[in-house]
């Protein structure tokens, strides 16, 4: 589907179909599935093509991974219910059913959840929480973020597949791994189902095969093991696998701590008689995560194979509130979590226990995962009206659902904890249960926690993979022991817009670790336009209150969209507003991302100022939208991202300079765990004029590992000649060879003054030179943009006039195509509007193009951003064509220069087919549209 489309509901689109050798049978294949409204629920008709009855001792399995809420199957005439549980996996044996000559029916009548609930006309969150009774997403009702789903996502949701095995089948190997010696040492325990179909004694060999990549398509083989089993007839049978010796694996790290190591586990079993049965292979990783309350701070602590991890990460809703789950998309969301330098994503208790491709690619990016259970607060337990404090009707439909989840997704390297739910326990009987089911092998007890709990020394010989899960804590709710106060009060949030300097303040928040804080989200006008009809572009009525605060005052379908205002009278004056008042969409939209930049990027950085002092982590509220919503979201729905996505990437840089807004001290923050040493800090303050008034470069500095250290006060707003409005430029860098460990650029006004001279400042004429590299394989395009600021430098001492931003990712390709550099706009072909224009065009060699836009003013080219498109027509009244090319991977966006500074970002995307992609810079003072087609 094209991500542009506004979104329409399709019950029962499944996943993307994974690798996997075996057939597999996709609700979304073309000419495989109907579907139709059925007074009782969802009819998906699917045909089974070339599926004969299998030869001797061969048997077929129909697998649905996910259907909501219950069903009755269909094949060839034969009947099968599919009992009740969205998060449950039903696997049938279909070999008896299946007709000799290959052609089989499938129908699949799906019934919704037994209690769908109504709308209340004020709305609210979970509306009137009867879906809270059954096993399924709350998040269906609406919440204050989202709009209500009809159906309640009725239908096959997740993948539908087809398995071939012999008489032997394995079922939910689990992998662990244990550690000794500080991580020289290591065993992968392994304990596995087999189930032996067949009337008589099956003589197996089990084989385990375990391997890494070294390079390319390189694999090293680093055991291989087998082993004999005998399995009496139509029986199952536990295994566990003798513990396989690993010394200095490559473990994995969290993104920012190291690399992703991940090992290929391939388990195979062989019967006599009839050769290989079954397979399964998994990507493993080795690494251990413990978790403990800091008695210092109150917050919870993560450790990683020993270290601590500081946690600056997101709420994550669902990828797509129509359950339209892709592998791809999954791939770009958790891509870009990690892109912001983030660390951690909840899974909310109102969404999904989400799919193995999630946590996949969380695996493969570095994102640990907090994963909730079905309860929230505002379902299970209070809201109006109040809601039923005892969960689900069926506590036992519950535990099934939550075991056989656990068995799903234990085996990933980022999943680091189990929470009840969200904002609420689970009722008495369901959380002793999970707190029995996920009690933690002694093995994975740490030092702290081992006092005051129990050790068993029975259980320390037993193997940790025969536990359900063993390695991991289990919390009881989002908001206790360690997170927020830690006793289930509400001490979570804020949830809207702050003074940046606030997030500074000891008083900003008491507790050591917050689970939800949140604020603003409004996404660029194109995603307005691309999503809204034509009544949806006004922007809100700026209305002025008798104590002086402004209120924002939305129209209809902003509203509907759950828009949250850049103002909070009372307490924060509009932000937008110190930038002047919007004139239309687009001065509205482009306002709200600086505000969306400062608004995240201090966010992150007052939290960092603590960071280990006050606080041990930090989870914004939220990441993204699972609709076209228009609040807490740093992507939108179409994957086009806000500023705000910048400033976090910023802010959570492993290695960080930083400015604290409320005492004007200059930090720098380690979180790494090695000594940071030989460095200094270069600081420039640059005016509206191009000149800088104030320079300084600070003698050398260590900064321990995972510390934050006061460095300077900076002093210019106390100068007497200062200006009301100056843009402030750190740089972090190694004495020995100049390069730039952090570079963090701000725009700052005067205590009591706005940001409006910066409207007159969008008039400037800046000289840039924009060089593009270009590699093109297949639909894939990688392109180098170096853009550099052509003013004449007024700080003739400074230490690194050239800055290179650190680049992210490999341009090389299968080939190299250079395009030339035009105007964009119908007149793109015009000597003459190149001319008008002042742009040149040189040919640097036969591969690249440099870009020459000539300007008569100096300063800072300020809040620059690429952006990538098609060939399309331009906005009308009646019709809007979106030209973006979306998703789109940028190493960094949203960005100035000072005289004489370049960068280097690095853009990644794939072209749809046919189209003529062009990069387009725009920028607050830079409106010539200059565009590079390839």
């Amino acid at each position: 589907m094209d991500p542009r489309r506004r979104p329409r509901h399709c019950a029962g689109d499944a996943a993307e179909e994974p690798a996997d050798p075996r057939p597999l049978l996709r609700a979304e294949q073309p000419g495989h599935r109907r579907h139709r409204r059925h007074r009782e629920g969802v009819l998906h008709l699917l045909v089974l093509h070339r599926f004969p009855v299998p030869p001797g001792n061969q048997h077929v399995t129909l697998n649905f991974r996910g259907i909501n809420y219950s069903a009755e199957m269909y094949l060839n005439g034969h009947k099968e219910v599919l009992p009740k549980g969205m998060f449950r996996r039903h696997t049938i044996d279909i070999t008896d059913i299946l007709h000799p000559d290959g052609n089989n029916l499938l129908a699949v009548l799906v019934h919704p959840p037994d209690h769908p609930g109504r709308i209340p006309p004020q709305g609210g969150q979970g509306g009137d929480h009867e879906i809270g009774k059954d096993v399924a997403t709350q998040y269906v009702e609406g919440w204050d973020w989202m709009c209500p789903i009809r159906d309640r996502n009725t239908g096959i949701w997740d993948e539908v597949s087809i398995s071939i095995t012999g008489p032997v089948n394995i079922t939910d190997p689990h992998l662990v791994s244990t550690f000794h010696d500080d991580f020289k040492r290591s065993y992968l325990h392994c304990t596995l189902q087999l189930e032996n179909k067949s009337s008589w004694v099956a003589d197996c060999t089990l084989k385990i095969q375990v391997s890494t990549e070294l390079e390319g398509n390189i694999f090293l083989v680093e055991h291989l093991q087998s082993y004999a089993i005998t399995i009496p007839p139509d029986s199952d049978l536990e295994y566990t696998i003798p513990p396989l010796f690993f010394y200095k694996p490559n473990l994995w790290w969290p993104n920012g701590m190291g690399k992703q190591s991940l090992y290929n586990v391939e388990i195979s079993v062989d019967v006599k008689g009839f050769g290989e049965s079954d397979s399964w292979s998994h990507h493993f990783g080795f690494r251990k995560i413990e978790s403990t309350i800091d008695h210092s701070t109150g917050g919870r602590i993560f450790k990683v194979n020993g270290e601590p991890i500081f946690i600056r990460g997101g709420n994550w809703i669902l990828s797509d509130g129509l359950l339209r789950l892709t592998k791809k998309r999954y791939m770009t969301d958790i891509k870009f979590h990690a892109d912001m330098n983030f660390n951690m994503l909840r899974c909310w208790g109102g969404g999904l226990a989400e799919r193995p491709d999630f946590y996949h690619f969380c695996d493969v990016y570095g994102l640990m995962v907090w994963q909730e259970f079905w309860i929230t607060g505002d379902v299970d337990g209070r809201g109006i009206p109040v809601s039923n404090p005892n969960g689900p009707l069926d506590h036992d439909l519950f535990l099934l659902c939550a075991r056989d989840t656990v068995k799903l997704l234990r085996n990933h390297a980022s999943l680091a904890l189990w929470v009840g739910g969200n904002e609420q326990v689970p009722p008495v009987d369901i959380n002793k249960a999970l707190k029995n089911d996920l009690k933690l092998h002694p093995m994975f007890v740490s030092n702290q926690a081992s006092n005051s709990q129990e050790k068993h020394l029975s259980e320390e010989s037993v193997d940790p993979s025969k536990y359900l899960d063993g390695t991991r804590v289990y919390v009881q709710g989002s908001m206790w022991d360690g997170f927020a106060n830690g006793k289930g009060d509400f001490t979570d949030g804020p949830y809207e817009i702050q003074y940046p300097e606030n997030f500074f303040k000891n008083s900003f928040y008491k507790y050591g670790f917050n689970p939800e804080v949140g604020s603003v989200g409004i996404p660029v006008a194109a995603t307005i336009r691309a999503t809204m009809p034509p009544e949806g572009w006004s922007i809100p009525i700026f209305k002025k209150r008798i104590d002086g605060y402004i209120e924002e005052v939305p129209n209809p379908i902003w509203d509907y969209h759950k828009f949250i205002p850049y103002s909070k009278p009372g307490k924060v004056h509009d932000q937008i507003e110190l930038y002047g008042h919007p004139k239309d969409l687009d001065d509205f939209c482009e306002k709200a991302q600086l505000v969306n930049y400062v608004q995240y990027r201090a966010l992150l950085e007052g939290w960092t100022s603590f960071m280990w002092t006050k606080f041990t982590g930090v989870l914004i509220w939220k990441t993204q939208n699972p609709w076209t919503g228009l609040r807490g979201q740093f992507y939108d729905h179409l994957q086009d991202q806000t500023a705000g996505f910048y400033g976090c990437r910023c802010a959570a840089e492993p290695i960080h300079v930083q400015l604290n807004l409320a005492s004007y001290f200059i930090e720098v923050v380690n979180t790494t765990a090695d000594e940071l040493t030989d460095v200094a800090v270069e600081i420039s303050v640059w005016d509206l004029d191009g000149g800088s008034p104030y320079y300084k470069v600070t003698e050398k500095i260590v900064v321990p590992p995972k510390k934050v250290k006061q460095i300077i006060e900076m002093k210019y707003p106390k100068m007497k000649d200062a200006k009301p409005v100056y843009f402030l430029l750190l740089k972090l860098f190694r004495l020995s060879d100049k390069g730039i460990l952090s570079r963090n650029f701000y725009w700052l006004h005067l205590p009591g003054k706005d940001y409006k001279l910066l409207e007159d400042y969008q008039q400037k004429s800046i000289p840039l030179q924009v060089y593009s590299e270009i590699s093109v394989s297949g639909s894939r395009h990688k392109l180098k943009m170096t853009v550099e600021n052509k003013s004449k430098n007024s700080v003739t001492k400074s230490i690194h006039p050239v800055s290179t931003i650190d680049l992210v990712g490999d341009v090389s390709g299968s080939h190299n195509i250079g395009k030339e550099a035009t105007q964009e706009g119908n007149e793109s072909g015009s000597l003459w509007r190149k001319i008008r224009s002042g742009l040149s065009i040189a040919r640097s060699n036969d591969n690249s193009r440099t870009l020459e836009v000539n300007g008569t003013d100096s300063g800072v080219a300020f809040f620059l951003h690429f952006s990538v498109h098609a060939s399309g027509s331009a906005t009308t009244k009646e019709k809007y064509n979106d030209t973006r090319i979306l998703p789109v991977h940028y190493s960094d966006n949203y960005f100035s220069l000072t005289p004489g500074e370049k960068t280097a970002i690095d853009i990644s995307f794939e072209a749809p087919p046919g189209s003529s992609p062009r990069v387009v810079l725009r920028g607050w003072n830079h409106h010539l549209h200059h565009a590079v087609v390839i």
